[in-house]
């Protein structure tokens, strides 16, 4: 069995050599009887070259964001053009199943890996990967070409903004008031901001969770402001701000100014788990 680490990196290949973890993780591969190459991916042909190959995958990541540069890329390389969609595939489905990972933590840990209970020792990301068992999530593309895989975040903070909000069939905000924030969720992470219990998304529903805060003013005499959160989940959700709003998503920090429309890639996917 050929097995792949794949590390991501900023530039030239890393002077040190690599990581402690990602050594650990290659002894316990090879232990297992497995071919074990180390490749280190400084941009998206990198990450490209390391997709195209036979070999099972193990991306040594200390973020999220990391995680999602590779299916990114992975989604790019299996998506067809929209006249091409293969008829094969589900109605909720416009990619093929993307490759699996085995998911190695770095010296910090990619806050999904928890949320998934991905395994975390490199000797158990080894074994998992040598065992081949996969659960496969969902996933979220959008319209601009990317890819989630934990959740966004909109606004936040003592900043109001405004912007239209459809979820399917179903209008969550009409642009017209002021807003806190808007979450669009896949994996737990994003279920709650800085206290606020938004929502409770499931990784493999087939359901992208949104749930978006407006504040309003009650009371006759003592008037206080609470948030008032509107929850949904569906397919697909559209978004499109009046005036520039800030966002998060995936860990990376960005500005949505226009409007943006993401939807729920069921089970695309996969991750190698535990036996």
């Amino acid at each position: 069995m050929d097995v792949t680490v794949l590390s991501l990196i900023d530039g030239a290949p890393s002077c040190g050599g690599p990581r402690t973890q990602v050594l650990a993780c290659a002894d316990a591969l090879r232990d297992g009887g497995a071919t074990v190459e180390l490749a280190e991916a400084p941009d998206d042909a990198g990450i490209d070259e390391v997709l195209n190959g036979k070999a099972r995958i193990v991306l040594a990541a200390d973020t999220d964001a990391q995680i999602r540069a590779v299916l990114r890329r992975a989604v790019r390389l299996s998506a067809p053009p929209p006249s091409k969609r293969d008829p094969s595939l589900e109605a909720d489905r416009t990619v093929a199943d993307l490759p699996a990972l085995a998911v190695l933590p770095l010296a910090a840990e990619p806050d999904l890996v928890a949320r998934l209970g991905l395994p975390r020792a490199p000797a158990d990301v080894a074994a998992a990967a040598l065992g081949g068992r996969v659960r496969r999530t969902d996933v979220l593309r959008h319209d601009g070409g990317g890819v989630t895989i934990h959740g966004i975040r909109l606004g936040g903070g003592d900043r109001v903004w405004r912007g239209k909000i459809a979820l399917d069939d179903t209008t969550l905000s009409d642009g017209g008031e002021s807003l806190v924030t808007c979450v669009v969720a896949n994996a737990a992470g994003y279920g709650e901001v800085e206290g606020l219990p938004l929502c409770d998304p499931d990784p493999a529903d087939g359901k992208l969770d949104v749930a978006v805060a407006a504040p309003y003013v009650h009371g006759l005499l003592r008037k206080r402001t609470r948030l008032e959160v509107r929850r949904g989940a569906g397919r697909a959700v559209a978004i499109t701000p009046v005036t520039p709003v800030p966002y998060v998503d995936d860990g990376v920090v960005g500005e949505l100014d226009r409007k943006r429309t993401w939807w729920m890639e069921r089970g695309a996917a996969g991750w190698y788990v535990m036996a």
